[in-house]
């Protein structure tokens, strides 16, 4: 079985299996060429994807068919989700929803919660502002900037660390982390922060 380079995800996929609720799974942010979702579905899980970018859905699902899967992995929007309401029994997304505006940011949050069933489980992961970048490219003010990514510009919000809390003041926190890490990327040292938090509906 493969090892999958998304590792804050094993700690929520190891909370899914000991829920007991039914394997039903939302990756909002789908896309890549080593989708997470095919973790899930190698555990028996029933798969939905949705990712903004086509390339990047495109080769998720080419990863999955080489590995005779369906990950069920469609274009979409996270802030308006094409979903019925509970219809999840987990839901995540990893690395993708701070790269929009805080106020749409709060929008996406409520479609996940929406979609999750009483009960369920949600990881989402943050920015936060001990990340190197912080300053860089346009300053579209409380520490959003567009910054360039792979040649393209792309908005990055950073968060402090109990900013985002109030968007879950309806949900049980299970976990909660402030990771920071230094690591070399294309030959520099670099320094990244992350908030990863995982509730219950």
């Amino acid at each position: 079985m493969e090892l999958f380079k998304q590792i804050p995800l094993y700690r929520f996929l190891a909370l899914c299996n000991e829920s007991g609720m039914e394997k039903t799974v939302l990756d909002c942010g789908a896309g890549g060429d080593t989708p997470p979702l095919s973790l899930f579905a190698n555990y028996g899980y029933a798969t939905y994807g949705i990712e903004m970018n086509v390339e990047q859905m495109n080769r998720a699902n080419q990863f999955a068919a080489e590995r005779g899967q369906n990950l069920n992995i469609h274009q979409g929007d996270m802030r308006q989700l094409a979903l019925n309401d509970e219809s999840m029994s987990f839901v995540y997304s990893y690395n993708f929803i701070f790269h929009m505006k805080k106020q749409e940011v709060k929008e996406a949050i409520n479609e996940l919660k929406r979609v999750l069933k009483p009960g369920g489980l949600l990881f989402v992961n943050f920015l936060t502002i001990k990340d190197f970048r912080v300053g860089d490219g346009v300053d579209l003010g409380e520490h959003q900037y567009e910054q360039m990514e792979d040649d393209e510009l792309v908005i990055h919000s950073y968060y402090d660390y109990d900013e985002a809390d109030s968007m879950f003041e309806d949900m049980q926190l299970i976990y909660k982390e402030d990771r920071v890490l230094e690591r070399k990327f294309e030959g520099e040292w670099i320094r990244q922060g992350f908030i990863d938090y995982i509730y219950e509906k």
